[in-house]
């Protein structure tokens, strides 16, 4: 196979020894086949962990100029993730008008009676943010006090992905 993921990460450690150098050109030490070390290189330059100036002769090689390891490149290296795991937080925010709503789907769907039901959704319509938000924490701690049947839920929900 031409794309070979041992090779890809010697040509990423090399870039990397040079950094921030912008140049390499001792690929043929690694692999004699240029078409190899062509597809290789593209193929980490299309996902961002390389750049490199060439072009691609007719024969489908690479006729290679230069190049060098990117900050994605030296991020996937790190064995932390380097800066792109620190940068690449997700937050999430829900407005507590989306926690309502969840939590009016869970009351419409429990077995209580229909005037507790309506007493409970007319309360939680009232409610101030600050207010959801303590409920929303209380919630959240009881969700972990099942942590044994949530991480058998995670478990089945990944499986079905």
């Amino acid at each position: 196979m031409i794309l070979d993921r041992e090779f890809q990460l010697q040509i990423l450690r090399r870039y990397a020894e040079v950094y921030p150098s912008r140049t390499f050109e001792k690929w043929r030490a690694l692999d004699e086949d240029e078409r190899k070390v062509s597809a290789n290189l593209f193929y980490l330059q299309d996902h961002g962990l390389v750049e490199i100036v060439g072009q691609l002769s007719q024969e489908g090689s690479l006729i290679y100029q230069g190049g060098h390891i990117t900050a994605k490149g030296m991020d996937f290296l790190a064995d932390d993730g380097g800066l792109s795991a620190i940068l690449g937080v997700v937050t999430i925010k829900l407005h507590d008008d989306t926690i309502k709503a969840l939590i009016e789907g869970r009351i419409l769907k429990s077995d209580l009676p229909e005037p507790e039901k309506k007493r409970f959704l007319a309360q939680l319509r009232e409610l101030p943010a600050e207010t959801t938000k303590h409920l929303v924490l209380k919630l959240v701690d009881l969700g972990l006090d099942k942590a044994p049947t949530a991480i058998e839920t995670i478990g089945t929900f990944l499986k079905n992905l």
